[in-house]
């Protein structure tokens, strides 16, 4: 049973980031202007086709590309996609793009000046299990300037987007790595106003996840309705 097939319950207020964060200049030029529509679910969203690893294969390993090894601090991040009941969502597509380990993303239109890594192409896909779990392997990803204000720098961060059967049932998030000094100063995270909800998306140091004398491990279980909501992005805003 995916997680369309339950009645939604109501977000508790701010949880979830406002469409309108003026610390956030690009949101005047993507938040709705009218109030929204609500509109009903039709066959498509309900019973549209499943993603699976036979049509979407996994890429549950970012840190090697064509039998190179990519530059960085190598991680393995894995959790729990769950309900708002702590039921496991199983065979869930769980989509992954970050930037490299110098903060720059593989991508034509990102001109940040620090260098590309033949051996990182920054998207990976993955599924969770029976249980609701996902694992992959990754390098941890670099901070880089993105000029929303004077000397502004998105901290670190992987962005992650989960499926339910349809695209039109895409939630996307970011994770970010705990200790990190630029939290503070990020609109993009700050917009989710309640700090419980919004420290959601701060990942955990995990020493059982983590491989010895290999790669550091981190937890983030991903809640995706109800109270214990982990904030989403709109699925029409795509965040760098």
């Amino acid at each position: 049973m995916s997680f369309i097939d339950r009645p939604f319950r109501p977000y508790a207020p701010g949880s979830q980031p406002e469409n309108d964060t003026p610390s956030y200049r690009s949101t005047r030029f993507r938040h709705p202007a009218k109030p929204l529509l609500k509109i009903p679910q039709t066959i498509t969203e309900l019973s549209g086709p499943g993603f699976d690893p036979a049509r979407f294969p996994a890429i549950a390993n970012l840190a090697v590309s064509n039998g190179k090894e990519a530059l960085g601090e190598r991680i393995i991040v894995a959790g729990e996609v769950r309900d708002e009941d702590g039921r496991p969502l199983p065979h869930t597509m769980l989509e992954i793009w970050q930037a490299n380990a110098a903060g720059r993303y593989n991508h034509a239109r990102d001109q940040h000046d620090a260098p590309l890594d033949p051996a990182f192409s920054g998207i990976g896909r993955v599924f969770t299990d029976d249980a609701g779990a996902y694992r992959f392997i990754t390098i941890k990803p670099g901070a880089y300037p993105w000029g929303n204000h004077a000397n502004a720098w998105r901290p670190n961060h992987i962005h992650l987007s989960l499926f339910g059967p349809g695209y039109a049932t895409r939630l996307i998030t970011q994770m970010y790595f705990p200790g990190d000094p630029l939290l503070a100063l990020d609109p993009i995270f700050l917009a989710t106003a309640d700090e419980a909800a919004r420290n959601r998306l701060v990942s955990a140091l995990d020493m059982s996840i983590g491989q010895a004398d290999w790669a550091l491990g981190y937890r983030f279980d991903i809640v995706l309705r109800g109270r214990q909501a982990t904030p989403m992005e709109d699925s029409d805003a795509r965040h760098r």
